[in-house]
């Protein structure tokens, strides 16, 4: 069987061979990497020393929570990212709009280490961190959506969940080379050198892995889908009004499923248990570098989990294997402030890595499951904003929503509830949605994409 035919649909263009895929594979994780490495170096200086640097007037406590607020503040300008991509991504192809995000997000990334501190500007320096950190937010807001139909739409039917799980791993892998860079130059450049110097360097290291990420992405064919969607000329005029004309319901809760998952993960990728288990003025007191080798090793627990996800929701579904990971998530966030409140790094790398196993079995089928409930012509749109929404309302503020608990409370206890309460809504959202693993994903079946994924309706 040719590997159009077992993708479900024959275009009458290219042909996805073996090697198009080992190379779309390599491209997205990749790219993917490189993306995420870029925002997460953004979060975990956040946490560590961007209140620091760029806050400071504000006070101490205060300037925590706007330096948490301008983590939060990109995710905003996700949609319009979402929106400008996912409208040309429909209109123009996938494969253009991998290539502009990459290279958006590295230049603001690079620019922020190139930042003067409020110390030598004043005013204008939390205003230009603040104005990289929303052009960040552009780029991942179109990054995902693209990332994520170049590898579905490349792979065969049956593993389309694996293969979808390969732009997902990039996160936890930027999460691992963003902590153990930080890691390294801890050691480098410790105490006052890295306040000084130390922390710019992870972000002018992005002009080498944007070079590496711009190469690997260049040398992608376009997804057969939108090929054959090019070929029939069938490109809808406008993407974006089809999707909420028809799609509406099925965009919020994709984005709510989203959201469980994604307001957990962010107390690590947005930098919160870092701020957490190294504040100077907190119970725990942990030195930066090894919380920042914690937080790595536990990318490769995620990275594991996630994989493991996409396989397994090619073998039982993916309705079933979030179902499973709900589970898994709960009991990982009543586990993760116990075991980090005993204050030593093994007990970080326990609670971490627990909560890491439902947060892949969580986001590992997440790529293969939105291509599955969009139709093709609208698509990129539908992947990208649903994508967008959700990590407004699940991973935007949640690491500053935890620290204005804490700081009223004193305690971490209201911190589980609210992680509890995401994940409970994350795991009703997907009880919502019909299973539709294996549906062709080819423009000659939008009847049947067009059937709505949600219990209880006939018609999008």
């Amino acid at each position: 069987m040719s590997a159009s035919a077992a993708s479900g649909f024959t275009p009458t263009g290219t042909i996805a061979t073996a090697v198009d895929r080992r190379r779309v594979v390599v491209a997205t994780v990749v790219g993917t990497t490189v993306e995420w490495y870029d925002f997460f170096i953004y979060a975990f200086a956040a946490g560590v020393v961007f209140a620091n640097l760029f806050f400071e007037p504000m006070g101490p406590d205060f300037a925590q929570i706007v330096s948490f607020f301008s983590v939060g503040v990109s995710f905003l300008f996700r949609p319009l990212g979402a929106f400008l991509a996912g409208h040309f991504g429909d209109k123009i192809g996938r494969r253009p709009m991998l290539v502009i995000t990459l290279l958006l997000m590295g230049v603001a990334t690079t620019l922020v280490g190139l930042l003067p501190t409020h110390a030598v500007i004043g005013v204008w320096a939390p205003a230009l961190l603040i104005l990289l950190r929303v052009i960040q937010g552009i780029s991942a807001g179109g990054e995902w959506g693209g990332a994520v139909l170049m590898a579905v739409e490349h792979a065969p039917k049956k593993k389309r969940g694996v293969f979808g799980a390969s732009p997902q791993i990039g996160v936890p892998i930027g999460l691992l080379l963003a902590s153990i860079v930080l890691a390294l130059m801890a050691l480098i450049a410790p105490g006052e050198a890295f306040l000084v110097w130390g922390w710019r360097v992870p972000f002018l290291l992005s002009v080498v892995l944007i070079g590496v990420g711009y190469w690997v992405r260049r040398r992608v064919d376009e997804s057969p889908v939108f090929q054959e969607i090019a070929e029939r000329k069938e490109e809808t005029r406008m993407p974006i009004v089809q999707l909420f004309r028809r799609h509406l319901l099925v965009v919020i809760i994709a984005a709510l499923v989203f959201a469980g998952n994604n307001a957990v993960g962010y107390m690590t990728t947005g930098g919160y248990v870092q701020h957490y288990a190294t504040d100077p003025k907190g119970a725990i007191r942990l030195d930066p570098g090894p919380v920042f080798w914690v937080v790595a090793v536990s990318g490769v627990t995620w990275l594991i989990a996630t994989w493991v996800a996409g396989w397994l929701s090619d073998k039982i579904g993916r309705r079933n294997t979030y179902i499973v990971g709900w589970v898994l998530q709960l009991i990982g966030v009543f586990l993760l402030f116990p075991l980090t409140n005993l204050g030593t790094a093994w007990s970080l790398f326990v609670a971490l890595a627990s909560l890491t196993v439902g947060l892949g079995l969580t986001y590992g089928p997440q790529a293969a499951m939105y291509a599955e409930l969009f139709p093709a012509s609208i698509r990129f749109s539908g992947v990208s904003i649903s994508y967008a929404i959700g990590a407004i309302v699940g991973g935007a503020f949640s690491p500053m929503i935890a620290q204005a608990i804490f700081q009223s409370t004193h305690s971490t206890t209201g911190i589980t509830w609210y992680l509890a309460g995401m994940t409970l809504v994350g795991l009703a959202a997907t009880l919502l949605l019909r299973d539709r693993t294996g549906i062709p994903l080819g423009p000659e079946h939008e009847a049947e994409q067009n059937a709505s994924p949600v219990y209880g309706l006939s018609k999008a």
